[in-house]
């Protein structure tokens, strides 16, 4: 090998999250075996306060904080939602994750949470999942739109990609 080669593959490797984490075996292949909520996201919430006892909790229990930004009019949310409540998943995010769902409306509600991190140009698309340590340094960054496209992804997909985050 020559050792252009061998930076090159040392650096893509670097660039890469940590994979901390084995993903569950999902036991479904298909979306359309899943139930998907109608409202999986409470327009009503203090999105502040929610976000808040969700560090505070992660910090206590030496946990990510996995805040999903979405809406209820959003099929992808909704996929999202629908996959993260089958049990399997649903155990993996509860033993690594601190999860809270924001409601962001039409991208007119509750901006504020994603400017904390910094992000505060319109967001690429719903869902956006912002992962970050107790400490609110986000690792995910670059990332944060990967399953607004969740209606074309398998749920083992989406396991994975939680999985990829996951400390």
């Amino acid at each position: 090998m020559r050792l252009g080669t061998v930076v090159l593959t040392c650096a893509m490797v670097a660039a890469l999250p940590a994979l901390a984490a084995t993903a569950p075996r999902v036991s479904v292949t298909s979306l359309a075996d899943i139930a998907v909520p109608d409202h999986p996201y409470d327009e009503n919430a203090d999105a502040n306060a929610a976000v808040a006892e969700a560090f505070a909790k992660a910090r206590a229990e030496h946990k990510r904080v996995l805040i999903d930004l979405g809406g209820n009019w959003c099929p992808d949310c909704r996929i999202l939602a629908g996959v993260m409540k089958l049990p399997e998943v649903q155990r993996f995010v509860d033993a690594h994750y601190v999860e809270v769902s924001v409601d962001v409306g039409r991208f007119n509600r509750n901006l504020q949470i994603p400017a904390r991190f910094g992000i505060t140009r319109r967001l690429e698309g719903v869902p956006s999942v912002l992962i970050a340590d107790p400490d609110g340094t986000l690792v995910d960054a670059g990332h944060i739109a990967a399953l607004a496209d969740a209606r074309s992804m398998t749920p083992q997909a989406i396991a994975d990609w939680l999985a990829q985050w996951a400390s």
